[in-house]
C-alpha cells in the first residue's frame, strides 16, 4: 500500500506529465532489471518526461516530497548503478523520450543532442553530415548519451579520442534541487571558474541528471584499415603497440587483446562469425588505422608495421581485412566476446585498468594465483589494451554450477583482482563507473582525502540524497 505522500506525489506526477507517461503498474522488467539480469528493484514508478522542464518539475516534487530519483539511460551498465532498489519507494527517472538532436554545427565540428539519443543514431547523424563521432562499444545499439557521460564511457577507440569526457563540450544538467545548468556553448577555450561540466561527468546521476549535451564531431578519415594478429603472450602484445605507436602515429585508433579462451567461446558459441588464428596463439590483437591519407599510402604502413612485428617476432601471423565488411565482422567477433560468455553461464565481471607497462606482469600474477586459489577456474581475459584497461572476466569451471560459483567464491575473486590491480597502482573501475556493485570496495581502494572530498561534494550538491542514493558513494 502507498503511503498519502506517495499517492499525492503520483498523482503530482501524472499532472504534469500525463498519464501514460508515469507508470506504476503491469510489467516494468524493462526498467526494474539490470541488464545482466542479475537484480531486480521494485520502483515507486518510472516516469518517462519528454523534456528539460519536465525533468526539472518531477525533480522538484520528488525533493518536496524526500522520495529519490534513480536517473536511467538505456540500462545497459554493468554495475547495478541505474534501477532502484527494492524497496518501492524511489522513482526511476528515465530520459528515453528525449532523443531529439538539438543543432548540428559543421563549422564548430560539434553536435548538440538530448540525453535520451542511442549512440548509434548519433554516429549515423554524424555520419550522414560527412563526420565521425568516434565513440563506440558493444551496446551501442541501445545505450544513450546521457548514460555514457553519466559513467564517462570508454569503447574501443579511447586510445585515439579519448573517453566520453574528452568528447563532451558542454552539458545541460538539472540539479538535485530542480534548477537547470545551461552550458551547451560548445566552446573548447572557456577558463571562468570550476570545472562543473567534468564534475558531472562520471558521476553515475549522483551529483545532477544530464539532460543534453555538446558532442565534438571529426573529419571522416580517408583510410580505415584493420588487422587481426595472433601474438605468443601479453608481453608481445604490449610490445606491438608500442610499434604500431611509432609507426601509424596518431592514426592509431584502435588495439584490442582477446584472450585464447575468450575467442573460443565466441568460437563455440557464435560458429558463423569464424574466428581466424585462435587456435594459433595465446592471445590475439585487433588493430585500426584511420587516418587521413590515401587508402594506398595508409595500407603501405600498416602492411610495413605487420612485416616489422612478424619480423621480431611480436606476431606469429596475421590477417588484414580487405574491405569495410571484413573489418565489420572482425569487429563484431571482439564484441561479441560479451555475449559468448553470457552463453556460457553467469560469470564474474572486472573492468581494471593498470599501467599498460604493467600489464604483462599483472596478467602473469593474477593467472597464477586465480589458478591456485580455485581448481579449475577459467580466465576470461579481453579489452582495450592501448588505453590500459582489461575486462579481466572470471569464469566458473567447465560444466559446474555458475550460479553456485557465483555465490560461493564472487567476494573472495573480487578481494584477490582488486588487491592485485592495487599492488599495480590502477583501477578497479576503468570505464563502467562504480554504481551499487563496487561501492562497498570503494573505500578500501581509493585514496582517503579523494574520497572524503568526494563525500563533501556530494553533501554540498545533494544535501537530501535524492539523486540515486548508495551509487558511488555509500
Amino acid at each position: 500500500m502507498h503511503t498519502t505522500n506517495q499517492i499525492q506525489l503520483l498523482k503530482r506526477l501524472r499532472t504534469l506529465l500525463g498519464e501514460a507517461y508515469v507508470l506504476s503498474e503491469g510489467d516494468l522488467t524493462i526498467y526494474e532489471q539490470d541488464w545482466r539480469k542479475r537484480t531486480r528493484g521494485k520502483a515507486l514508478a518510472v516516469v518517462r518526461p519528454a523534456n528539460t522542464r519536465q525533468v526539472a518539475e518531477v525533480v522538484k516534487a520528488c525533493a518536496q516530497t524526500g522520495v529519490s530519483i534513480v536517473p536511467q539511460g538505456g540500462n545497459t551498465g554493468l554495475v547495478v548503478g541505474s534501477i532502484p532498489d527494492q524497496s518501492g519507494t524511489q522513482v526511476l527517472l528515465s530520459l528515453q523520450r528525449m532523443k531529439t538532436v538539438r543543432t548540428l554545427d559543421a563549422d564548430n565540428l560539434t553536435i548538440t543532442v538530448e540525453a535520451g539519443c542511442i549512440l548509434q543514431n548519433l554516429q549515423q547523424i554524424a555520419a550522414q553530415a560527412g563526420f565521425l563521432f568516434p565513440l563506440s562499444l558493444g551496446a551501442e545499439g541501445s545505450c544513450t548519451i546521457g548514460g555514457n557521460l553519466a559513467t564517462n564511457a570508454g569503447g574501443t577507440q579511447v586510445l585515439r579520442y579519448g573517453n566520453a569526457r574528452e568528447l563532451c563540450l558542454g552539458l545541460e544538467v538539472v540539479t538535485a534541487q530542480g534548477d537547470v545548468m545551461h552550458s551547451l556553448s560548445g566552446l573548447r577555450k572557456d577558463n571562468t571558474g570550476y570545472d562543473l561540466r567534468n564534475l558531472m561527468i562520471g558521476s553515475e546521476g549522483t551529483l545532477g541528471i544530464i539532460t543534453a549535451a555538446t558532442m565534438k564531431l571529426y573529419p571522416m578519415p580517408a583510410a580505415n584499415l584493420t588487422a587481426w594478429a595472433a601474438v605468443p603472450s601479453v608481453t608481445h602484445a604490449v610490445k606491438l603497440l608500442g610499434l604500431a605507436r611509432q609507426h601509424l602515429g596518431a592514426g592509431l585508433t584502435g588495439f584490442e587483446m582477446m584472450g585464447q579462451f575468450a575467442l573460443s567461446l565466441v568460437d563455440k558459441h557464435f560458429p558463423h562469425l569464424r574466428v581466424p588464428l585462435w587456435q594459433e596463439a595465446t592471445y590475439c590483437v585487433l588493430i585500426e588505422n584511420s587516418d587521413s591519407e590515401s587508402q594506398d599510402h595508409a595500407r603501405e604502413r600498416f602492411e610495413h608495421l605487420l612485416e616489422v612485428a612478424f619480423g621480431n617476432g611480436c606476431i606469429t601471423n596475421a590477417v588484414m581485412a580487405e574491405n569495410l565488411a571484413q573489418a565489420r565482422n572482425l569487429w563484431h567477433i571482439r564484441e561479441s566476446i560479451t555475449l559468448a560468455q553470457a552463453e556460457e553461464g553467469l560469470n564474474i565481471k572486472h573492468d581494471i585498468s593498470v599501467p599498460i607497462s604493467s600489464i604483462p606482469s599483472f596478467v602473469e600474477e593474477t593467472d597464477a594465483q586465480l589458478k591456485r586459489e580455485i581448481e579449475g577456474v577459467r580466465l576470461v581475459n579481453f579489452g582495450h589494451l592501448g588505453d590500459g584497461n582489461l575486462h579481466y572476466n572470471v569464469q566458473a569451471p567447465e560444466h559446474g554450477d555458475s550460479k553456485a560459483f557465483l555465490r560461493d567464491n564472487e567476494e573472495r575473486v573480487n578481494q584477490l583482482v582488486y588487491q592485485s590491480v592495487k599492488r599495480f597502482d590502477g583501477s578497479i573501475s576503468a570505464e563502467h563507473g562504480v554504481g551499487s556493485m563496487k561501492v562497498n570496495d570503494l573505500p578500501h581502494f581509493k585514496d582517503p582525502v579523494a574520497l572524503k572530498l568526494m563525500q563533501q561534494i556530494k553533501q554540498a550538491l545533494d544535501p537530501q540524497g535524492v539523486l540515486n542514493p548508495g551509487r558511488v558513494l555509500r
